[in-house]
């Protein structure tokens, strides 16, 4: 199938798109060691069971407080989020992105933590641990939480996630992956892309456009086209 890349756009109304690709997937073994996806049987499952198997992985991470948390149950499920790639290390435009990060969660006031949840996961887990990544996010003033973990779970979370390349080369440049933003509402099967660099009112709005959005839809009973639940 076509991969995702990163200024791909995933939404609702191209989800049987989405499906049908990925009804022929095996569970083929990665030349470069990278976890591979477990094989399942395209009619026994829904689309949102199937966009999770194959984009949502439930890898183990590690918060910049130390905390153990798992990807899609802790973090992603029944929630709105936005994914940024970094690492602490760079000096291109993952400090650009961090900040303007910071101005957007300003301009969304309280949602962020709270409806809307923003998470920062390292491209160099080998060298970012919990405290540095503590630090880079002190340094930034980001209120928000980052993420480290294993390597090959970072690598296999990465590309599930479409931040890839076809050229081993540009795959392997960190900064390839560090400069877009991924925003979604899982449990209505709504994503988007943003770039880092753009202006932080343009990136809040395109936030609020998918946080907002009106199609319907309830997660435990909530409204998710009410902009005052909080979805937890």
């Amino acid at each position: 199938m076509e991969k995702f890349t990163r200024r791909s756009l995933l939404v609702a109304s191209a989800a049987t798109p989405i499906m049908t690709g990925l009804a022929g997937t095996g569970s083929g073994t990665p030349e470069d060691g990278a976890k591979p996806h477990p094989p399942y049987h395209f009619e026994n499952i829904s689309p949102r069971e199937l966009i999770r198997r194959r984009h949502l992985p439930n890898v183990e991470l590690i918060t910049h407080e130390g905390k153990h948390v798992h990807f899609y149950d802790d973090l992603v499920k029944d929630r709105r989020v936005v994914l940024q790639f970094m690492f602490t290390q760079c000096d291109k435009i993952c400090p650009l992105t961090t900040d303007h990060l910071v101005k957007v969660q300003k301009l969304l006031n309280d949602r962020v933590g709270h409806d809307i949840f923003f998470y920062s996961i390292t491209l160099s887990p080998e060298e970012d641990s919990p405290a540095a990544l503590k630090a880079y996010a002190k340094q930034h003033g980001a209120n928000w939480t980052f993420l480290t973990g294993k390597p090959e779970d970072i690598l296999f979370l990465r590309r599930s996630l479409g931040f890839t390349y076809n050229n081993p080369k540009e795959d392997a440049d960190r900064n390839n992956h560090s400069g877009m933003l991924l925003i979604a509402d899982e449990p209505l099967m709504r994503w988007a892309h943003a770039e880092g660099g753009a202006r932080p009112e343009w990136i809040a709005s395109i936030i609020r456009n998918e946080a907002d959005s009106p199609f319907k839809g309830t997660v435990n009973g909530a409204k998710l086209s009410d902009p005052a639940v909080h979805v937890k």
